[in-house]
């Protein structure tokens, strides 16, 4: 199994790596260097995950038809491939737009379309294939593995792409994005070997849990502890994933640094991430887990905080302090509320209640992206002045955390379960499926 682990981490990992060149280096080329609005680049962004709906119907759909016998690996195989299709054409958008933006946006949509499809084909199945080779028992060992590895692989291509382009040229661009893309297909091909055995149709192993909307949403609005934690992890989420878009153009505005500079960002703070995860892993089980939440929570806020105060007087120094508290906040928090995720399910109910976690999830990325480039835009136009877009958005993110973590201490596990299990409750969740 430790084999089979170390494959699903690189398939995981592969996935994730073809995100970074867009969101470290791609947003700062075309925000930065060629003026391009932050508005336009997050509707770009947001792509993929007006596509993550479609996950369900993925999930339902490799279920029932298996290809040449295997359930999941085709699919993984075809998202795969869409996302490196998506990231190595991805810098044709920066030296399009440049001439034409028409045809720019259009070539954008296609490519983080693309991308965006690969990543939910693929996610889905990868992850829905790691719960079935590992069973209950050995689930979290897997998880571990998986986030683990592909935190060391965004450390790695960080450094790379710093490395490759240390300035903005069109050439060095496309040619970085095509070896990353190359180097991802590789990982996800060596994942792949022989890693699902052939599926045999039987009754046991041919049924599937499926859940409608309604289903979820009735789950969600009629237990007041699971409609606090939906909205806390959307304000979380929204906030500690917005900033993805803006941290390097605003380490490029605010202090003048290179491509090759602002490039590092995403291994530095994945590398206190890391830390983090080791931190959180060893306090597990010691300190209840609200409370290592509420640690990467304030982590996290004071991180933000840091952040707009190095803007204001300017210095490098304390945005590094800032990106450095930031990591590691999110790692606490990203494990900790992983772990309260699960407590807040049910056994008989648990693909719904971690689907309605999952919605959440594609929610706040969604609004977070959004949110960012808009606001940034209004607040540069409104001011006049460009730092202070960067530094409004960062501002309301601290104050998303600052509400996410008061919320945090109306989630009461114990009142969850009673209410999950209570006969009227289950009675209007069945009302709904029906």
């Amino acid at each position: 199994m430790f084999i089979k682990r170390l494959q699903l981490a690189l398939i995981h990992t592969a996935v994730a790596m073809t995100l970074v060149p867009i969101n470290s280096t791609l947003n700062r080329v075309m925000i930065y260097e060629l003026g391009i609005s932050k508005t336009l680049f997050t509707l770009l962004a947001i792509c993929p995950y007006l596509l993550a709906p479609i996950q369900v119907a993925i999930g339902s759909y490799s279920d029932r038809h298996p290809v040449m016998g295997f359930r999941r690996s085709p699919y993984i195989l075809a998202g795969l491939i869409l996302c490196v299709v998506g990231v190595a054409v991805s810098p044709q958008i920066a030296i399009l737009m440049s001439n034409n933006v028409t045809l720019g946006v259009i070539v954008g949509i296609l490519a983080f379309g693309a991308w965006g499809m690969g990543y939910n084909l693929s996610a889905v199945s990868y992850l829905s294939l790691a719960s079935e080779l590992s069973g209950e028992k050995e689930r979290g060992k897997t998880i571990a593995t998986m986030f683990t590895i592909m935190v060391i692989g965004l450390i790695a291509t960080g450094i790379s792409l710093s490395r490759m382009v240390p300035t903005y040229e069109p050439a060095t661009l496309s040619r970085a994005f095509i070896i990353v893309a190359a180097s991802a297909l590789t990982l996800g091909l060596l994942g792949l070997i022989k890693l699902e055995r052939r599926f045999v149709a039987s009754s046991s192993n041919t049924k599937s849990e499926t859940y409608t909307v309604r289903e979820m949403v009735t789950a969600i609005t009629e237990n007041p502890v699971a409609k606090i934690f939906f909205v806390y992890l959307l304000l979380l989420l929204a906030a500690i994933l917005s900033q993805d878009v803006l941290l390097e153009p605003f380490g490029a505005q605010a202090f003048g640094m290179t491509v090759e500079q602002t490039s590092r960002i995403v291994s530095i703070t994945n590398s206190f991430t890391l830390i983090a995860f080791i931190v959180a892993g060893f306090l597990d089980g010691r300190v209840k887990k609200k409370y290592v939440a509420q640690i990467g929570n304030v982590g996290a806020l004071l991180g933000f905080v840091i952040i707009v105060i190095s803007g204001l007087i300017a210095s490098k120094s304390a945005f590094y302090v800032g990106i450095t508290l930031l990591g590691f906040g999110t790692g606490i928090s990203t494990i900790a509320n992983l772990s309260l995720m699960f407590d807040l399910t049910v056994p008989e109910k648990v693909g719904l209640y971690i689907g309605a976690w999952g919605f959440s999830n594609g929610l706040s990325r969604l609004v977070g992206l959004l949110m960012a480039g808009v606001i940034a835009d209004l607040a540069t136009k409104f001011t006049g002045n460009a730092l202070s877009g960067y530094l409004v958005v960062f501002g309301l993110e601290a104050l998303m955390l600052f509400i996410a973590a008061i919320m945090l201490y109306r989630i009461d596990v114990t009142a969850f379960q009673k209410k999950a299990h209570d006969p009227q409750f289950v009675e209007k969740v069945a009302l709904a499926a029906e």
